[in-house]
């Protein structure tokens, strides 16, 4: 899987379909395109909002598809382009944009 660096390279839109989580911050996701991948989203919960989804594996677990991706009761998401293009997690990028 490439990681894209630039949103201009984004190909097709690409909605999360359905998840099972399979394992501690793995989950399987069949995208609308038929696709299936495993991602470790492990690097994406980050900050407040994700706490109880880090620290509790049966938040982690009640995961549903809500507007097209990854969702959890709290409030809480993942973009799926960011999920299925490989792009780095918003905290990630603001660290890089305060080093520089």
């Amino acid at each position: 899987m490439r990681e894209v660096t630039d949103m201009n390279q984004l190909g097709p839109r690409v909605r999360v379909s359905a998840i099972q989580p399979t394992q501690r911050y793995r989950v399987l996701f069949t995208f609308d395109n038929g696709e299936r991948r495993e991602i470790d989203i492990d690097p994406f919960l980050r900050g407040p909002i994700f706490r109880a989804i880090r620290n509790e594996p049966a938040v982690f677990r009640a995961a549903k598809v809500a507007g097209g991706t990854i969702a959890w009761d709290n409030g809480a998401d993942i973009d799926p382009d960011v999920l299925y293009y490989n792009l780095k997690p918003a905290w990630m990028e603001e660290m890089e944009i305060q080093q520089a």
